[in-house]
């Protein structure tokens, strides 16, 4: 596909996206349809399938203020899926940009930092179907490698793993449960592991339309290493054709140490 010359490369890749969310929107569903990961926390059992690929890209924007600081951060996560069978994908991950605009409430000093966060390299298997009482299950395995931004670069390699557990419920009712655990390196470089948990509970108001609810503990950890962020949070997708989707969430923070808002936005396609 050739696109005009006058076009940055962002721009050609915002084109490519719109073109492929597009060009099979009036196709028919048949059941074989997208089912991205994001925006919540909890994720899906299910892969890609046999040699596709599925690109998830967002921009997340939230707010943490407290009596000792302000802070708004602006991040693009982006997510690529490539099946290896049909069982199996390898996922690479990342953050991508983020700008972080720091405010001291006691001084008005401001800060601003800015620069691309480190990439995971990982996998999902999906080894068992849901069938009556018995959930969906799905494996995810991920390391984040030593890459990025100086400011934001990890110390070493990171891994973490997570459970993905479905259940379908009745009249288009969905649950999802995540436990996981991971290590991660706290601001005075020391490293320490954490622990993951969870649930998000959905509804498919149409073949399109489908919303959740969601309570998260992305992070559990002593207070030492930045104790627990806790969190609620709900949104919507929308399925334009059966290999585009968009979608939007809002976030509440539920203790001092989680942003007190945020907000998603995002675009997931398949190929």
């Amino acid at each position: 596909m050739m696109f005009p010359p006058t076009l940055t490369r962002p721009r050609r890749q915002a084109a490519f996206l719109v073109l492929a969310c597009s060009a099979q929107f009036a196709f028919a569903d048949d059941g074989d349809v997208i089912n991205p990961d994001r925006p919540n926390v909890a994720n899906s059992s299910q892969v890609v399938g046999d040699g596709r690929l599925q690109l998830e890209i967002g921009v997340n924007w939230d707010r943490q203020r407290n009596d000792d600081l302000h802070l708004r951060t602006l991040s693009t996560p982006a997510l690529l899926r490539i099946g290896l069978g049909d069982t199996t994908e390898l996922r690479i991950e990342t953050d991508g940009r983020s700008i972080e605009h720091e405010l001291d409430p006691a001084t008005r000093a401001r800060t601003t930092t800015a620069g691309w966060n480190a990439t995971s390299i990982g996998f999902k298997w999906h080894f068992a179907e849901g069938e009556g009482v018995h959930p969906a299950l799905g494996l995810i395995g991920s390391v984040a490698l030593p890459s990025g931004s100086s400011a934001l670069r990890v110390k070493g390699v990171l891994p973490q793993l997570v459970l993905a557990a479905e259940w379908d419920l009745p009249q288009g009712w969905s649950l999802a449960v995540t436990p996981g655990a991971g290590a991660d390196v706290d601001d005075d470089g020391a490293r320490y592991h954490y622990g993951i948990l969870a649930a998000s509970l959905g509804k498919k108001f149409t073949e399109r339309v489908q919303g959740f609810l969601e309570v998260a503990a992305p992070q559990i950890a002593s207070a030492s290493h930045g104790g627990d962020r806790m969190q609620v949070d709900a949104g919507v997708s929308w399925r334009l054709n059966q290999n585009c989707q968009v979608d939007a969430m809002v976030v509440h923070g539920l203790n001092r140490q989680t942003p007190d808002l945020g907000l998603a936005f995002g675009l997931s396609v398949r190929r």
